[in-house]
């Protein structure tokens, strides 16, 4: 079990997660889903300023997540 300070759901998503890791005194976010049950995807990572997400990352991430899965179904 990994504490929700660290790993947590992204309300408002389809199924995103954020990875919290702190270096020091800077934070960055890592995102991320589940992938046929236990397989983690990691997505994309930035250093976070503030306790808002920017709305730009979380639609990155979501096309990034669109686009593996777009190539996951060519394959």
């Amino acid at each position: 079990m990994v504490p929700e300070r660290f790993f947590k759901n992204l309300e408002g998503t389809d199924g995103l997660f954020e990875i919290k890791i702190k270096v020091g005194s800077d934070i960055y976010r890592i995102f991320c889903f589940f992938d046929k049950g236990n397989l983690v995807i990691l997505l994309d990572g930035f250093q976070k300023k503030s306790e808002r997400i920017p709305n730009n990352e979380i639609e990155k991430a979501e096309g990034l997540k669109k686009k593996y899965y777009e190539e996951q179904s060519r394959k």
